[in-house]
């Protein structure tokens, strides 16, 4: 970019002046009295640097003296000694300060020592240097750096700006305020700044960054609170992100205002818009190159109710020339890669390199951009804008159209360099895709109908001059074709009845442009922006200061720099520039050095206008100098279309060539007479470029001028587009364009926040006390409530219909008034709530009284029906019992019988043998009767005998048995001392071994004693017979072995029992320390410590356990070992008593 003149550039040095010129009357009245020290605002972020310069040393009261010089008069231009006023103060404190170094970039400097005009600095590379002191510029503290508003900074200078836009750009936040201005610096990289939370945050004022949705929300809430139109402009050069910043704003209304649908139509714009008019240069991959308002409109309940698109200035003369390494216009590429094979087919569609118009910049693609899938994004866009199929296929032949023409050969037929266009490939198609005639064609490029007098003569057209007439062609369909999309979009998107006058403008303008060859484009391009810029002055300063005097207040008026002779020079009649533009634009024979001659020779007086060589001049613009050169200007403003032409659209049997002929026809003057119409363009003669562009320029500032405008200024960091790169000297010199310091300075020494007594009183006067609510009077109620908050007077001015304020003091009102809604809603919430609780609690009483008597109810239900249970299973029972006391009763008395029978029978029998062996000296005569008794009885011993022995046998076997099972049962109690071994490393699975072991045992004892009790009424009668014939020599056992194997049982029992009780104590212990462990259950102990404590419990138990199993293993087996005893024994008694009664 070029650089242009930086005569403008002293009124920074202006700037600081008058600010620490404040900061040193500030000084001066802390060095006079702590009285004057209640003066300052405690929330001032400059009363902390205040205490600190007060609280460094310094060697005698004339340093305080020396920091306040007398004010100089503030001038526009100063381009010497422009930090004068500061240095000296910073050199004598020995702060820290700017130097500039030798490549143009700002370097922070320590100040060592000061000795008359030269101070000796540090740098941060640990140079030391010795120069002058009015070079240094002062630097603001470190507590300062990366402030998010330009107006905190104490020193408000240009090295100053520099290094806070920088160290904020580091951080990747981009956004930065100047006052009522957001810059925005383009970081050529995705930040984490958008999205759905990001938009909710700024929609709920839970962040106060600066913002674009910071800037859009405020535009939402005025368009709502004071029912007027908003507008946010957005300005910046090529690729400082202007189009991105647009697109972030109207995503932030459609989220706010969505809701009908229509916000995602106005979204769906964008890629259609960039398409057709956004093209890849040096300087940016996706420049817009036409300006465009959006007006969004909303309904009464704040939803988008439509949007209209308003286009400014495309540049045609990209369509059929570009420079090497730039790109014409998106959408040819995007067709040319990305067309179906069926529209391809039908629009003999070539690829990119292949057309003419494409190929002469030698760059067909963008880095990380599909163009195939851009175009599909395109098709679906106009779907959604409702343009048919029909008419996309019409767009699309007219793009392939435009191509075509620009591959149209023409051939040189004579020595007068006449042409005709050639009948090949480029005018085959371009003649279909039309829809017109071949010849027609032919003869509207190679030729020019011309009207003298009654006659029209035909004219042959040179070779450029044929060529100029092809790439007007091509031009005219293009731009309106362009026209013609928007013209369907805004039918799309129109409001109709919905229109509520509430509206939101969103301005994407290029900004201020200085190439080192600037043509037409830059000339109506930077009378766009010095017109923007009078809007902007307008605004925050004229408008300002004449609202300042017509209220009343006390002001003390602050010089700026006014572009009006700017502008006039641009506009004024007859000698103007747009109006010489005009003029020589009629002269058929007018040539760009005729006019730049005449420039000279008019506006030479002109302080913005300088003369220069050739065909160039120089323009003093607000933002600096500069130079244009005058070739192709009259061309390029004319930008005549010749009624050959035009008849030939209107010819064409496409729609869309018959509406844009029409179009063309309705913007032409009335015929003219004079050279140009001699040169055959009086019927197609249309208003000027430059005249068309300044009606246009003019309706946009009527249209802002009724809107309240937010502003937006974009910055590009470097022209690499490389992220993370901050060049000095190319941010400076667009901040200078912007005029962001200015703006600063003006707004902290004015008052930007204003409202009427009315609205004040109206907003605050509830925060009022009592004793002084009542008046009635707004100017009255406004005057009592800046008294009870305790702003200070220089902080505001009462005028005669409103009140002003200093940045930041309505924005403490603002927040004690949301506080104490916030404070009226919360004891709202709490009365409310406290309502709800009783209402609940008397409802919960209610209900427990009812759950109360139900659950009565139904608990005397089931204890009845218990009850009635109960009684039937004590029936039950008492049937059972009685009836298994009986069986058992009849089977004791069967036994008692039998046994009393057989101790009955052998008491007889005994008897009787007695008997016969005492009557052996009785008479002989019953001989022979005793002798036959004797036989029976020896006969019914005998059976008796032998019944006996088989039950012996039979005893015998059962003893066997016992013995086998004694062995199994030894065998098993092996088998336990095992898994009582085991049990210490698997607590758990010696607990269910035991448990099955026990269980075995306690079923094989209960077989035994139930075999045992069935043999006892056998034994017992025989012990009892052998009892009778030792004579008592040999007493039996008590019990048989009944007894002692009853106790063992017991026992055993007893040990299963304690075995049962003693797991589920240590299995519930156990589950209840995993769970405190786990978390799951709330305890104040120690889990780890119980558990041991636990397993040496455990270890204790089984150790008890263990030695009474072996006990009881003793007692089983002294049991068994009786139990053969008393076989042993039965057996001696059977064989003595066999042996005695065979004896």
């Amino acid at each position: 970019m070029g650089s242009p003149s930086l005569e403008h550039v002293g009124k920074f040095g202006d700037v600081s002046r008058h600010e620490n010129a404040g900061l040193d009357d500030a000084i001066v009245g802390v060095e006079n009295g702590a009285g004057n020290m209640e003066q300052v605002n405690e929330d001032s972020p400059y009363g902390r640097n205040i205490m600190s310069v007060e609280e460094r040393p310094s060697n005698s009261d004339e340093d305080l003296e020396a920091v306040t010089p007398p004010m100089p008069s503030i001038s526009a231009r100063r381009s010497d000694n422009r930090w004068s006023d500061t240095s000296f103060y910073a050199a004598k404190k020995k702060l820290q300060s700017w130097f500039q170094l030798p490549n143009g970039n700002w370097g922070l400097a320590k100040i060592l020592s000061t000795s008359g005009t030269e101070s000796v600095i540090s740098l941060p590379d640990e140079k030391v240097l010795k120069v002058k002191t009015d070079v240094l510029v002062p630097a603001n503290p470190d507590i300062l750096d990366g402030v998010d508003d330009l107006m905190q900074l104490s020193y408000l200078n240009e090295p100053s700006v520099l290094y806070n836009l920088q160290y904020r750009y580091n951080q990747n936040t981009i956004y930065t305020k100047a006052g009522p201005v957001l810059v925005a610096v383009n970081p050529f990289k995705k930040v984490p700044l958008y999205g759905n939370e990001y938009i909710e945050a700024y929609r709920r004022k839970s962040i106060d960054n600066p913002h674009v949705y910071a800037i859009t929300d405020t535009a939402i809430r005025e368009m709502v609170r004071d029912e007027k139109n908003q507008s946010i402009i957005i300005s910046g050069e090529s690729g400082a992100g202007k189009t991105e910043t647009a697109k972030i704003a109207m995503q932030y209304l459609a989220a706010l205002g969505g809701g009908s649908g229509i916000e995602y139509e106005i979204l769906k714009t964008n890629p259609i818009l960039e398409a057709f008019g956004n093209a890849k240069t040096l300087r940016n991959d996706n420049s817009s190159r036409f300006g465009k308002l959006i007006e969004i409109h909303f309904s009464e309940t704040g939803k988008i109710s439509g949007a209209r698109i308003q286009t400014f200035l495309l540049e045609k003369s990209r369509v059929v020339q570009c420079m090497e390494g730039e790109r014409s216009y998106h959408i040819f590429y995007h067709l040319c890669a990305g067309a179906p094979p069926a529209l391809r087919e039908m629009l003999n569609l070539k690829s990119a390199d292949e057309y003419k118009y494409l190929s002469q910049s030698n760059c067909f693609s963008i880095t990380g951009v599909n163009d195939a899938e851009q175009f599909r994004t395109v098709m679906e866009a106009l779907d959604v804008v409702h343009i048919s199929k029909e008419d996309q296929q019409s767009i699309f032949a007219m793009l392939a159209a435009v191509l075509w023409l620009g591959n149209i050969s023409f051939n040189v037929i004579d020595n007068e360099n006449h042409a005709e266009a050639l009948e090949d490939e480029g005018l085959f198609t371009a003649a279909k895709l039309i829809g017109c005639d071949l010849e027609e064609l032919k003869l509207a490029l190679s030729t020019r109908k011309m009207k003298v007098g009654n006659d029209i003569i035909v004219q042959k057209l040179k070779l450029s001059q044929a060529i100029d007439a092809r790439d007007a062609l091509a031009k005219s369909i293009y731009a309106c074709l362009f026209e013609w999309i928007v013209e369907q979009i805004n039918k799309s998107l129109a409001v109709g009845k919905r229109r509520t006058g509430r509206s939101i403008s969103i301005l994407d303008i290029y900004g201020f442009e200085s190439f080192d060859r600037n043509s037409f484009e830059q000339f109506c391009i930077n009378y766009a922006n010095e017109r923007l810029q009078q809007h902007f002055n307008r605004h925050l300063f004229k408008l300002e200061q004449e609202e300042y005097i017509q209220d009343g207040i006390d002001w003390a008026k602050v010089d700026f720099e006014d572009n009006q002779d700017c502008l006039s020079l641009f506009e004024k009649k007859p000698l103007g520039l747009l109006s010489l533009l005009d003029e020589e634009s009629t002269f058929p024979n007018g040539t760009d050095l005729t006019f730049a001659n005449k420039l000279k020779q008019h506006l030479s007086s002109n302080s913005s206008f300088r003369g220069e060589r050739d065909k160039a001049f120089t323009v003093g613009h607000y933002a600096g100098e500069v130079t244009y050169d005058t070739s192709g200007f009259l061309e390029k403003n004319r930008d005549l279309l010749h009624l050959d032409s035009i008849q030939l659209m209107s010819s064409s049997s496409c729609h869309l060539p018959k509406i844009f002929a029409s179009n063309l026809l309705a913007q032409s003057e009335k015929p003219v007479v004079g050279p140009l119409y001699k040169s055959g363009g009086a019927e197609s003669q249309k208003l000027s470029v430059a005249t068309k562009f300044k009606g246009q320029l003019f309706q946009l500032m009527h249209r802002l001028e009724n809107t309240t405008p937010h502003f937006i200024r974009c910055i590009k960091p470097n022209n690499l587009q490389s992220p993370g790169v901050y060049e000095q000297e190319l941010v400076l010199q667009q901040l200078r364009c912007c005029g962001v310091l200015e703006v600063v300075r003006i707004s902290r020494s004015g008052f930007p926040t204003r409202m009427s007594h009315q609205k004040f009183a109206r907003r605050y006067g509830f925060l009022l006390l009592d004793n002084v609510a009542s008046q009635e009077d707004p100017l009255s109620v406004s005057v009592a409530i800046l008294h009870q908050f305790n702003i200070l007077p220089d902080l505001y001015q009462v005028g005669y219909t409103k009140l002003f304020f200093r940045t930041g003091q309505i924005g403490v009102l603002e927040d004690t008034r949301n506080r104490t809604l916030h404070g009226i809603l919360r004891v709202q919430s709490c009365f409310r709530g406290h309502q709800a609780r009783c209402y609940l609690n008397e409802l919960r009483k209610g209900i427990t009284t009812l759950q109360t008597f139900v659950r009565a109810q139904k608990a005397r239900r089931e204890y009845e029906l218990l009850v009635q249970r109960h009684r039937a299973a004590v029936v039950i029972q008492k049937k059972i019992k009685s009836r298994i006391a009986r069986k058992n009763l009849k089977k004791i008395c069967g036994a008692s019988i039998v046994i009393q029978s057989a101790i009955r029978g052998w008491l007889v029998r005994r008897c009787s043998g007695d008997i016969g062996l005492l009557k052996d000296s009785g008479t002989k005569a019953n001989e022979s009767d005793e002798v036959v008794v004797k036989a029976s009885v020896l006969a019914e011993l005998q059976r008796r005998v032998l019944k006996a022995e088989a039950a012996m046998r039979e005893k015998e076997d059962e003893n066997d048995i016992l013995h086998q099972r004694l062995q199994q049962y030894e065998s098993r109690w092996s088998e336990y001392e095992l898994k009582m071994k085991s049990m210490e490393e698997v607590w758990q699975k010696q607990m269910r071994s035991l448990q099955s072991s026990l269980s075995i045992a306690k079923k094989s004892l209960a077989i035994d004693d139930s075999g045992r009790n069935s043999d006892a009424s056998v034994n017992a009668s025989e012990e009892r017979e052998y009892s009778w014939d030792t004579g008592n020599n040999h007493k039996a056992p008590e019990s048989n072995g009944v007894r002692p194997m009853s106790a063992s049982l017991s026992v055993i029992s007893r040990l299963a029992e304690e075995f049962e009780q003693r797991s589920q104590v240590f299995g519930d212990d156990a589950k209840f320390l995993v769970e405190v462990k786990s978390g799951q259950v709330d305890a104040s102990l120690n889990p780890d410590r119980e558990l041991r404590r636990l397993k040496q419990m455990f270890e204790s138990w089984k150790k008890d356990y263990g030695s009474r199993l072996r006990e009881t293993k003793v007692i089983l087996h002294k049991l068994g070992n009786e139990e053969g005893n008393a076989e042993r024994a039965k057996k001696k008694w059977w064989g003595r008593r066999n042996s005695t009664r065979y004896n």
